[in-house]
């Protein structure tokens, strides 16, 4: 592991103290890394893995099998006890699979057909089609958080530059921030692994930018937000290491759950952490949609008329007081068949 560690630095062109002062970790440490003097602990991989873009379940079997070794050491039975145990990992990998419901499993089937449909006609998308849904996604994301513009209205201040008389500056620079943020969102590379923490702050500013200024990119300090019930919310001082936790489980559980299935699952943990003062909503819903996009699906619209909007945030709510996603994830899957779907529908209609 510590050349695999070493080699993927260099290939980036980082020295340790860079690693060390990006990832908040001692250089000292990076170099016992580096020469097998110390092992990094599993959050500090997942921070590794990121940076210097090494896939996570190659420097994970590498990590584990050290820590194994280190273990077992020279024991004259290490290698019977080692098979026992890898019978045993094997039978709780079979009885803990990740259970998925029947609707959800009907749903999912329909958007793997549908998707399959999208990509073989993805070609023949024009800008038209991209602004279209670029605009869909806008207007829903606000409408959910309470936003009253119309769609025409929406329309009219991100396409055409307009202003709506009687509405606010803040409403309008909901929009706009959308519309930057979706920008920033697309022009990110294409690759296998959770969006880089320091992708989520630039979001997170876009979002806020002229709303909220004070709190922009950057994790919130107080135990207290607007609109959310203090005694459920995770304290300030936890949210870099609930963070690192969601980056852990992305990337413990990307090759093994269905995109859509991932996707939801992390809106409902970041939705969980609420890791910023304003805009935890529309930032957890892009990132939700980065994990869709990385994959190949479409943006997925969740409705925000009144009534939808009570469904999805019972959801939320199950899902963070239960644990029980199932609703939520059945939201996700449904707006994630609809996008296609309507994508298919313009397509056809261009």
């Amino acid at each position: 592991m510590k050349d695999l560690l070493k080699n993927a630095r260099e290939q980036k062109g980082l020295k340790t103290r860079e690693v060390a002062q990006l990832l908040h970790i001692d250089q000292a440490l990076i170099s016992k890394f580096e020469n097998g003097q110390r092992k990094p602990t599993r959050e500090q991989l997942v921070k590794l893995a990121t940076l210097l873009e090494i896939d996570f379940d190659t420097i994970l079997v590498n990590w584990l099998k050290e820590k194994i070794l280190y273990e077992v050491g020279q024991d004259e039975l290490a290698l019977k006890a080692i098979q026992m145990a890898e019978e045993e990992l094997k039978r709780n990998a079979f009885t803990k699979t990740y259970f998925i419901p029947a609707a959800l499993q009907i749903l999912l089937h329909e958007i793997d057909n549908l998707k399959e449909k999208v990509t073989r006609f993805r070609s023949f998308e024009t800008e038209a089609i991209r602004q279209t849904l670029a605009l869909d996604y806008i207007f829903c994301s606000n409408q959910l958080d309470g936003a009253a513009f119309s769609l025409d209205e929406t329309r009219a201040v991100i396409q055409k530059g307009e202003t709506i008389s009687g509405k606010s500056m803040r409403e309008h620079l909901e929009a706009i921030n959308h519309q930057e943020a979706i920008r920033y969102l697309e022009s990110l590379p294409e690759k296998n692994s959770f969006i880089a923490e320091k992708d989520i702050f630039t979001l997170h500013n876009l979002i806020v930018r002229g709303i909220a200024p004070d709190e922009s990119g950057k994790y919130r300090s107080s135990d207290n937000i607007p609109n959310h019930n203090s005694d459920t919310l995770p304290r300030a001082n936890s949210i870099p290491k609930l963070m690192d936790d969601l980056f852990l489980w992305y990337e413990t559980n990307k090759n093994k759950l269905h995109p859509v299935i991932l996707a939801g699952e992390v809106l409902a943990q970041f939705g969980f952490i609420q890791a910023f003062t304003h805009g935890n909503n529309k930032v957890g819903r892009l990132v939700m949609n980065s994990i869709l996009i990385q994959h190949g699906y479409l943006y997925a619209l969740i409705k925000g008329d009144a009534a939808s909007r009570i469904v999805f945030e019972n959801a939320l709510h199950e899902a963070h007081s239960t644990q029980n996603k199932e609703k939520l994830l059945l939201i996700v899957a449904q707006a994630e068949k609809e996008s296609l779907e309507r994508y298919l529908n313009l397509l056809v209609h261009q």
